[in-house]
């Protein structure tokens, strides 16, 4: 939603917020929900305040700007940006400006808008942001905005926004677009002012990136190839099944980091076709020993949607099966989310939610306790570490801030590589000396 007329009064004016003295230095607090693009997104827009003179804040109660990048994946997303912009408004301090963004505010503009008028404005990316008693942010792609150098030693980048699939329970594509990949030379350039020991490469579908450029189907793979002349680790979230190439699979080894994040959703093929997808249990599960085969250290994450509508019995226990199986070291189990506007919210069969919730605490129960093997397997073994802060630390086995962590001695220092014995298995977490 474009706020105000086409010229505003002064930011901050219908509050009654005094501009500050020229010169005033002008803060910034920033929340951010949701996946790690939306945690890039956050990265580009706070590096732009920065450039704009602001500083940041210790919390929303110092803070002159407070902005909160929202989540409008599911409902459950939803509701938990709402409650953090309602609990940010009753901490900022009076006179800030409160601006609400990202997929919510991209997805739902002027009925948000309407709806939370605690929010001083609400702007999806590319909306002009009105920024205090500094100028407003002009519209602005933030796929392509500089951002600064990672505080951590390990950074997200996103190689594309935007989706070209129909899934049938997803709604992104009809607010982030079709999709749009970046250059390689950004990408680069980004990935070499950052900083960092790791990247994590990221897109809505990441395998894709470069099709929209009329590159190929696969530029993925060189994109993965000169990432990884630049940084010691790259690491790829959230690929299709049925683009994993074994071109692909072999870059991802190449790269010392053989993690493989595999959208499956289901595995019931009756399943997937009602979700508009590709692929069913056993062309997964053969892909996943082919991959195994070749590189038998490999690390594997899947998510699959409980309770689509339709899913049978026999489709639950499908995943069951292929959970059993498959022998994934990490999995996600979600409740399905109806979403206005897409294909599936029209679909008949809704599965009574006590049964989804039977459905999803019996897939976490197995999945919890092949996690929990796999990780006392590890016990013994030497394992090369990144270390992310005093005391923790991540081998290729686990994505930063999704996956366990290895817990080290706490005087190794942030951004070192160390090879350590593994000593033991503390549930999703190991300890390594």
């Amino acid at each position: 939603m474009t706020p105000g007329s086409a010229k505003p009064a002064p930011p901050g004016a219908e509050q009654g917020v005094q501009p500050a003295p020229p010169g005033a230095e002008q803060t910034y607090w920033l929340e951010t929900l949701g996946c790690p693009k939306n945690s890039v997104d956050s990265d580009k827009l706070g590096g732009t305040l920065v450039g704009d003179g602001f500083v940041p804040a210790s919390g929303p109660d110092a803070a002159d700007l407070v902005v909160v990048n929202t989540c409008a994946f599911v409902a459950e997303a939803r509701q938990e940006s709402i409650d953090t912009v309602l609990a940010v408004d009753a901490a900022r301090r009076e006179g800030s400006r409160l601006v609400v963004t990202g997929c919510l505010a991209e997805r739902y503009g002027s009925e948000l808008a309407d709806a939370l008028p605690e929010a001083d404005q609400v702007a999806g990316f590319g909306v002009p942001v009105e920024l205090g008693t500094k100028r407003s942010l002009p519209s602005f792609d933030l796929l392509n905005l500089p951002r600064p150098r990672s505080p951590v030693p390990w950074a997200y980048v996103k190689v594309a926004e935007g989706c070209d699939r129909a899934c049938g329970f997803c709604a992104i594509p009809s607010f982030r677009g079709p999709q749009r990949s970046r250059s390689i030379d950004s990408i680069l350039a980004e990935i070499d002012a950052l900083g960092v020991a790791e990247v994590v490469l990221v897109a809505q579908d990441l395998a894709a990136f470069g099709r929209d450029q009329g590159r190929g189907e696969r530029a993925i793979v060189p994109l993965v190839r000169a990432a990884a002349e630049l940084v010691p680790r790259v690491r790829l979230l959230y690929l299709y099944p049925s683009d994993l190439t074994d071109a692909l699979v072999d870059a991802v080894c190449d790269t010392g980091v053989p993690y493989f994040d595999l959208s499956l959703q289901h595995v019931s093929a009756p399943l997937l076709r009602r979700m508009r997808r590709w692929g069913d249990g056993r062309r997964f599960l053969g892909r996943i020993k082919a991959i195994r085969a070749r590189e038998p250290a490999a690390a594997f994450r899947s998510n699959f949607i409980v309770g689509y509508p339709g899913e049978t019995e026999a489709d639950h226990d499908a995943v069951l099966a292929f959970v059993a199986e498959a022998d994934l070291d990490w999995c996600g189990f979600f409740r399905y989310s109806p979403e206005e506007g897409t294909y599936a919210a029209g679909l008949d069969g809704t599965v009574p939610a006590g049964l989804v919730e039977e459905r999803l605490a019996e897939l976490t129960e197995r999945q919890d306790a092949i996690t929990a093997r796999k990780r006392d397997e590890l016990v013994g073994s030497a394992v090369e570490v990144l270390v992310d802060r005093p005391g923790v630390a991540r081998s290729q086995r686990e994505a930063p801030e999704i996956d366990g962590v290895v817990l080290v001695p706490d005087q190794l220092p942030a951004g070192t590589f160390t090879t350590l014995t593994v000593t033991a298995a503390l549930g999703t977490d190991v300890e390594a000396r």
